[in-house]
Parts: C-alpha cells; sequence; structure tokens
C-alpha cells in the first residue's frame, strides 16, 4: 500500500498539475473564442479522438502489463512485439486520415474544415502509438519520468495556445487543434529516446497470444469510452433546437468543471494498474484490492464534497455565458465515483483472464447509454447526456461487483464504504437545504460547507486516519 501511495503521490502530482494547467485552458477558450459554438466543435472532435484512441490501441497497453508480468513470456520481447504493432497501425491509420481527410470532415459534419480533422485525428495517431512506450515508464516504475514528459506536453500545449489566440490574437478553432499536435509531436519525440526496444525480438505467437487476451478488451475498451463520450459525439445529431453546437458548448464547459474528480481517478489508475499485476503474484493480494478500494472511495467522497462545496469559486473557471449549465456538475461528480469504482472493481476479469465480462458490462453500458440519450437529448438536452452516464456507471458497477464476488471473491470493506456514503449523503443533503431552501448567502454556504468537510475529516481521521497512532509511529522510528 506504501508502494501504491506513493506512486500515485507521483502520478496523482503530474496529473493534477496538468489538468489544472490544463483548467486554464478552459477559461481561455470560453474568454478568447467568439462564440459558445466554437467551444462546441471543440468539445465534439476532442470526443471523436478519445473513441479513436481506445481503437487504435485495441486493449494492447492492459495486453503488454499482463505478459510482460508473465514467467513465461519474455518482457523484452513482449515490448518490441507491442511496440512495433502500434507504430504500424498508427502510421497507416494517419496516412489514411491525409488521404481521405474532406470525405471525413464531411461525415463529421464540418466540409469547410477538413484541416480541424485532418490535424486532430493525425494528432491521436501518435497519441495512439506513444501508448506502449509510456506504459513502458510505468513498466519500469519511472514515474518521474512519466511525469516530466506528462508535463511537457501540457506547458507545450498552453504554451502555444497563449501564443496563437493571446499573443498573436488568432481566436480561431485551427489553432486549438495546431498548438495540440505540435504539443504531441515534439512529447512523442522526446519520449522515444528513453523507450525505444532494447533486446528481445518480435514475435508472432507473442502478438498472438496478446491479441487474443486483448481484443476482448477492446471491444471493453470501445464500449466503455462510448459510455464516457457519446454524449458529446451524438448531442449535434440528437438536440432539435438551432443552437445545437452552442449547447454542446456550454455542457462540455461546465464538464470541464468536475475534472478535479477525473485527475484523482486517474492519477490513481496510472498506479494501480501495474501495481495490481505485480502484486497478484502475492497472497495478501486480496486484502490490498480491498485496501485499495476503500481508501478509493474515501478520498473520491472527499474530492466530491470539496467541489460541490465550493462550486461558488470553482465557477470562475469558466465565462459566464456558460454558466446556465453549472447545476450538472453533481451528477458528473457521481459519475466520476461511478466509473473510479467499477475501474477498481474490474480487475477480476482481468487477472483470471475472463476479460469477455467487461465487454459484456461495456455494451449494457452503452445500451443504457444510447437509449437515454436517444429518448432524452430532444426533450432535456444536455441533461440527458450526464444524466445517461451516471445511469449508465451505477448499473455496470453494480453488476461488475455481484459477478465478480461469485467469480473471484474479494472482501472489501463494505460497512466502512457504506458508512463513509451515508456521510456524505447526509452533509450533501444539510449543504442543499442550506443553499436551496433557506437561501443562504454564498459567504455563509463557504463557512457551512468548510464545516461539513471538517465533520467528514473528523469522521476520516478517527476512523481510518487516526492521527496519534500515525504520530506515535513517525517517532519511533526517528528514535
Amino acid at each position: 500500500m506504501k508502494s501504491l501511495a506513493k506512486d500515485t503521490a507521483i502520478y496523482g502530482l503530474s496529473s493534477i498539475i496538468g489538468k489544472f494547467l490544463n483548467y486554464l485552458l478552459v477559461p481561455l477558450y470560453t474568454y478568447v473564442l467568439e462564440r459558445e459554438a466554437d467551444y462546441g466543435i471543440v468539445t465534439n472532435l476532442y470526443a471523436w479522438t478519445a473513441l479513436l484512441l481506445v481503437l487504435l490501441t485495441y486493449g494492447m497497453e492492459t495486453g503488454f502489463f499482463r505478459f510482460a508480468n508473465r514467467e513465461d513470456y519474455d518482457a523484452k520481447s513482449v515490448y518490441k512485439t507491442a511496440y512495433l504493432t502500434l507504430f504500424s497501425t498508427s502510421a497507416l491509420f494517419a496516412l489514411l486520415v491525409i488521404v481521405f481527410q474532406h470525405p471525413l470532415a464531411t461525415g463529421l459534419g464540418y466540409p469547410d474544415h477538413s484541416e480541424f480533422v485532418a490535424m486532430m485525428f493525425a494528432t491521436v495517431a501518435i497519441d495512439a502509438f506513444a501508448c506502449i512506450p509510456f506504459a513502458y515508464l510505468r513498466y519500469r516504475k519511472r514515474p518521474i519520468l512519466f511525469a516530466a514528459l506528462k508535463l511537457l506536453f501540457v506547458v507545450l500545449n498552453i504554451g502555444f495556445n497563449v501564443l496563437f489566440l493571446v499573443v498573436l490574437g488568432k481566436n480561431d478553432v485551427f489553432y486549438v487543434f495546431l498548438s495540440n499536435i505540435l504539443a504531441t509531436t515534439i512529447q512523442t519525440l522526446c519520449l522515444l529516446p528513453f523507450t525505444l526496444p532494447k533486446g528481445g525480438r518480435f514475435s508472432m505467437p507473442t502478438l498472438g497470444a496478446m491479441l487474443r487476451y486483448s481484443l476482448p478488451l477492446l471491444v471493453l475498451g470501445v464500449a466503455g469510452i462510448m459510455n464516457q463520450t457519446l454524449d458529446r459525439i451524438l448531442f449535434p445529431y440528437l438536440y432539435t433546437g438551432e443552437d445545437a453546437q452552442t449547447q454542446l458548448g456550454i455542457y462540455g464547459a461546465c464538464f470541464k468543471v468536475a475534472m478535479v474528480m477525473m485527475m484523482f481517478t486517474q492519477a490513481f489508475r496510472y498506479a494501480y494498474e501495474p501495481f495490481v499485476f505485480a502484486k497478484h503474484k502475492d497472497r495478501q493480494s486480496v486484502e490490498a484490492y480491498a485496501d485499495a478500494m476503500k481508501y478509493y472511495v474515501i478520498f473520491s467522497y472527499l474530492i466530491l464534497l470539496g467541489v460541490i462545496f465550493y462550486l461558488d469559486i470553482f465557477k470562475f473557471i469558466i465565462s459566464r455565458n456558460y454558466w446556465e449549465g453549472l447545476l450538472i456538475v453533481p451528477v458528473v461528480l457521481w459519475t466520476y465515483v461511478f466509473q473510479g469504482i467499477y475501474f477498481n472493481l474490474s480487475f477480476w476479469y482481468k487477472l483470471t483472464d475472463e476479460t469477455k465480462w467487461g465487454a459484456y458490462f461495456s455494451l449494457i453500458g452503452l445500451v443504457i447509454t444510447l437509449l437515454i440519450q436517444v429518448i432524452g437529448v430532444p426533450i432535456i438536452g444536455y441533461w440527458a447526456s450526464c444524466g445517461s452516464s451516471l445511469v449508465c456507471y451505477f448499473v455496470i458497477m453494480l453488476l461488475s461487483y455481484f459477478i465478480g464476488q461469485k467469480k473471484a471473491p474479494i472482501p472489501y470493506d463494505l460497512k466502512r464504504i457504506g458508512l463513509y456514503t451515508i456521510l456524505t449523503l447526509v452533509l450533501l443533503a444539510v449543504y442543499y437545504t442550506c443553499r436551496f431552501a433557506l437561501g443562504l448567502h454564498m459567504r455563509h454556504l463557504m463557512l457551512i460547507g468548510t464545516a461539513l468537510i471538517g465533520i467528514y475529516l473528523l469522521v476520516l481521521t478517527r476512523k481510518d486516519f487516526p492521527l496519534s497512532a500515525i504520530l506515535h509511529r513517525k517517532i519511533n522510528r526517528t528514535s
């Protein structure tokens, strides 16, 4: 657990700093771009690239971790095989995008801006290839180098955006995409010297085994990422109003306000995935998984409370023109909580090589997402979009838990998790009563929110982080 906490802290610090710096792009875009619809274009195309990234990596990242940690496979050969395979498929995709950029742009609804599509899809091809070198850094336990290279992209991306949009005054969406491809290319060029395959050999049998393991994960990944991004992909096609791109821009900007929870989930995932596959050899692994789940839930609830109670501060991340959508932020936060819990639960089928179950869950979630969006978006707009994700992850989280406990039972501390769940709901009920029923001023709400977080921290230190015991151990070690 100390090893997991250390790596999570390093990955988390880079992720939090990086996402915080990227936060600066949200106000930049919402304040500088001419129309809310312009940010809607950014939101839509970034959702497409997220889906394409899953398709172009086809589960090989998790497959690499699985086979690199197996004693009957040579880790260097596994890496070289994955590296060369992804390089080939990504290069082929980039070439096809360049050749067919005009038909692609027309199909996506941007016939006059094929350059947008060409730049973004070429960027995702580079990102897809870089997934395996970045996975190799995680496998080699080099979180500092991993974090530095991730932050390099963020700094470059922000620098190019500021240069084009602010310094040169080019308030056009084109320069958002240009900044992205420039930053991605430079980051990848800096990554390659540290991750070129050394030793091992390309092996077709190894590739076949990895693909048999990973292709069910591709179905899982495609359905999973569609559960996350389908709202922003389908919205322009489903929304019946004339201002579809404007509404999508508002939705996308308010979605970004809840990114703090996504930062924590992503940081935890970066550290937890290699930890689990390595820990699987340990007899105490089951207890470690249970502890990791408990602490994930505890801290995700703390973040959720913090964002909701201080939303009157967080809202200034985006322009006032987008504030009408802020009520969706709590819904998005709960979605991220359920998504993180589902991710923790998912390792039972990855470790037992029954990855088909992940595909089943994701497909069920996809059906739920599609139904709610197709029926709801024409009626209630982006409320159906965020609601579909919430329901989707809640249902597949429960399915994964109950089926997983039959297939590979893990003694999760449900009593303690239930305690923090009830506590969080009670604190939220008190806050919303003060906000909506009593109509208190923002200043008073801040004080009440701070007091409620204090109550949560008090329970936390009494139940799971007793400060006196921690200090006592520290003193004993130093003496």
